[in-house]
């Protein structure tokens, strides 16, 4: 008896005007469901009679022979056929609002910190479009990040997208918890799809520490979640951001990893019967990357969202089919080096494979002429670095090899930053322009 009165209090709550379907077929990833009328993106609701059970949410994906094609965005265990299907009240939405910031979330912006769910002050769209590209505000002002190898030879701009390209354990995550405690944003939006649940508490407690998630948001989506809810996470984020800097403020948006939301997606496309295309990626795949990364960047208005996407670089090879649309699309990349984190380096940062797109126009003189100093001096050493190792390089023999041994010390010095020291902007140039002098045989 309390089942069917669950049923029916859940059927009344459903808007008047709306179709209820039936699950005809669950295989895989995929449920399927007659008699109702959805568009791809829109939520489905599924309702179990069994009061303790919460509606299962699905997302639509498709639709083949007049029956939609839905992924899970929870566990299936329970569902049966013909159990009834409604089209969900709450829509593609999630809550957004100054009382998310210091939470964890989960995709949905539900807490995941055992704390108290927040009231928050409205709702923004998860599947968001792009600003219009003519109306996007230039990038004219220097995002600092404390990082003396980034704001000195790759400085960024507030409202770029830059990628960090690394493979596994070189010390992305790291590198991240540094940029978040001390880049100067009014909010962070960490985003942690697909990641190991261990990892979560680590990096909030280690990489972000304290005062980095009072002013940040961290929404996650660890690896045991369905495919669309860790694709969805990065989506959250994003709309998360966006709330943000339509209200005028600078967001730093961090989202590790890009490539574990194209895994998501290419989960759930797979199962639906979309044929792989490059190393087993559907074309939807590639299609959905530019959708969500050009969402970040400067809008009309006077905020920004400069934005930071690692990329896992499957053994490290930078032709990855994800590495390489990722580049394409976004304003930069900063590449991190297994033979630099091998030998204690720190950040594993290869300044010479990377490139900030911006630094140009962004650098002031003084600044650009000894960047330019220190990678000549680099790339000089970097050609001649074995004739030099095996002994086989005679000095004298060329003087601009000789200086850039000179001042290979102090370059690797200079590159390197602990964890815990901060580095003002003014700093960093001040070392920098040491540096170059030394670069120079000036020192």
């Amino acid at each position: 008896m309390i089942s069917i009165l669950k049923a029916l209090e859940q059927i009344k709550s459903a808007p008047l005007d709306a179709a209820i379907g039936t699950v005809t077929d669950v295989v895989g990833l995929v449920v399927e469901v007659g008699g109702l009328r959805a568009g791809v993106g829109e939520l489905l609701a599924v309702l179990h009679e069994d009061p303790r059970v919460h509606a299962l949410d699905l997302e639509v994906i498709g639709f083949r022979k007049g029956r939609l094609l839905a992924t899970p965005l929870g566990s299936v265990a329970g569902v049966a056929p013909g159990v009834r299907v409604v089209k969900s009240t709450r829509g593609s939405a999630v809550p957004v609002g100054d009382e998310l910031l210091g939470r964890i979330v989960d995709s949905f912006g539900r807490p995941l910190d055992e704390l108290q769910p927040p009231r928050t002050s409205g709702r923004y769209p998860v599947h968001a479009s792009p600003p219009p590209a003519v109306s996007r505000r230039g990038i004219e002002h220097v995002f600092h990040t404390h990082v003396r190898a980034i704001d000195s030879l790759l400085t960024l701009g507030q409202g770029q997208r830059v990628g960090i390209f690394a493979g596994a354990g070189v010390g992305k995550s790291t590198l991240l918890g540094m940029i978040c405690r001390r880049a100067e944003a009014d909010v962070n939006v960490v985003a942690l799809v697909g990641e190991r649940g261990r990892e979560l508490g680590e990096f909030v407690r280690m990489s972000l520490g304290e005062d980095g998630l009072a002013r940040s948001i961290v929404v996650a989506a660890t690896s045991d979640q369905p495919p669309l809810v860790r694709a969805r996470g990065a989506e959250t984020a994003t709309a998360m951001a966006e709330y943000f800097r339509d209200r005028g403020k600078r967001v730093l948006l961090v989202m590790d990893s890009v490539t574990r939301y194209a895994m998501a997606l290419r989960e759930a496309a797979l199962a639906t019967g979309e044929p792989p295309a490059t190393k087993g990626y559907p074309p939807s795949v590639f299609a959905a990357l530019p959708r969500l990364l050009e969402r970040a960047g400067n809008c009309a208005g006077e905020g920004s969202i400069t934005a930071l996407y690692t990329v896992l670089v499957e053994g490290d090879e930078m032709t990855d089919p994800i590495a390489d649309a990722a580049r394409s699309i976004l304003d930069g990349h900063i590449l991190l080096s297994r033979k630099l984190a091998d030998r204690g380096h720190f950040p594993a940062i290869d300044v010479l494979a990377s490139v900030s797109r911006l630094a140009p126009q962004l650098m002031q003189p003084p600044q650009a002429r000894s960047a330019a100093l220190v990678r000549d001096s680099m790339a000089t050493y970097a050609n001649a670095a074995d004739l030099v190792h095996i002994g086989a390089y005679v000095a004298g023999s060329d003087p601009r090899v000789d200086a850039a041994v000179r001042a290979a010390p102090a370059i690797d010095t200079f590159l390197r930053q602990g964890v815990d020291d901060g580095c003002l902007p003014e700093q960093a140039l001040a070392m920098l322009a040491a540096t170059a002098r030394v670069a120079e045989g000036a020192g």
